[in-house]
């Protein structure tokens, strides 16, 4: 006989009250009474067995800023769907916008099911945006960030490595003045770039000097104006910059280019990301590739074994990145 919602109560050792929230998705049941409840009613057939055949992609938007339609995410959302369709998911893209007058509803309710298994591209998230992700029901896998005081599974891209080698790189070409076009929104990524340009300045005992450090806008028009306002100051220029991303790398260039300095004449540039827009602006950029589809894969790919066979233990995927040499860096030894 099928059991009802007081017998579950009297399994679990849980009020009715608790268990119809549960069984209900009802707020205010925190994730483990939740999932113990669901379990026995899974085990004892008053739920269907738990079969996930949708994999939500939640692309979360804090300012809008960084998170774009640019080529990068772009090719970020092909990596997932192509993985999805080969493993037989289906990929169902979710926009969860801070700014939606709705959106702690939307939030809530996606953390409250357990029919779905997410990705979480967390590129614009902070600890306290994530910290209501820690109740999710369905298994979760976060995208393109890292929070060191919680534990997700997360995949993303080695940011302080790739950049430390990016600085090397101008100081072997013979730069000792070298400047940081930092974006001004300060998203995960770019904290871990600038720990990598500090510390390849460190490594070879050149100093970090602020006045060559540049906050600029995350955009291709809000990089050019911002640089532009800069240079009509008149500013002490360093002899190479090293941008956050490629967007801001471009607009500095072109603004340079404007007031008259000669990239990488007077000024070399690398940027961060490999768009395709670096390959044929002038010069082409010298920058750092991510390999984006294979990110979107690898992080489908772990979604996956997590619902096949959760042994709890959590892991973080860095995905390795390739220095690409183009024309913006000038020879300071030639």
């Amino acid at each position: 006989m099928k059991i009802n919602i007081k017998t579950i109560s009297e399994l679990t050792g849980f009020s009715q009250a608790t268990v119809s929230n549960a069984l209900n998705n009802k707020r205010g049941v925190n994730k483990e009474t939740a999932e113990r409840i669901l379990a026995v009613a899974r085990e004892h057939g008053y739920l269907p067995e738990l079969k996930i055949d949708n994999i939500k992609l939640v692309i979360y938007k804090k300012q809008g800023v960084v998170v774009s339609d640019t080529p990068f995410f772009s090719a970020l959302i092909e990596g997932v769907e192509a993985e999805s369709r080969s493993a037989g998911y289906e990929t169902t893209i979710c926009n969860l916008n801070q700014k939606d007058p709705n959106f702690e509803a939307v939030r809530d309710q996606l953390l409250s099911d357990p029919n779905c298994a997410i990705l979480l591209l967390a590129t614009e998230m902070q600890e306290e945006d994530m910290k209501p992700f820690e109740n999710a029901l369905a298994p979760i896998v976060v995208l393109d960030s890292w929070f060191e005081e919680m534990t997700f599974d997360a995949v993303l891209i080695s940011n302080t490595d790739s950049v430390c080698n990016a600085v090397k790189y101008l100081i072997n070409k013979g730069h000792k003045r070298i400047g940081y076009l930092r974006g001004n929104i300060r998203i995960k990524n770019f904290f871990y770039r600038d720990m990598g340009y500090q510390r390849a300045l460190s490594g070879a005992g050149l100093p970090v000097e602020q006045k060559y450090t540049f906050s600029l806008t995350p955009t291709m028009e809000g990089a050019y104006e911002d640089m532009k306002n800069l240079l009509r100051q008149q500013p002490e220029l360093p002899t190479a910059f090293f941008a956050d991303n490629d967007i801001i790398a471009l607009g500095a260039m072109r603004a340079l280019q404007e007031c008259g300095y000669k990239v990488p004449g007077d000024v070399s540039v690398i940027g961060f990301d490999d768009l395709p827009f670096g390959m044929i602006s002038y010069p082409a950029l010298t920058t750092i590739r991510v390999h984006k589809q294979e990110m979107g894969r690898t992080a489908v790919r772990r979604l996956i074994e997590i619902m096949k066979n959760n042994t709890g233990v959590k892991t973080k995927v860095q995905v390795c990145n390739t220095f690409v040499e183009r024309d913006s860096v000038r020879d300071l030894n030639a």
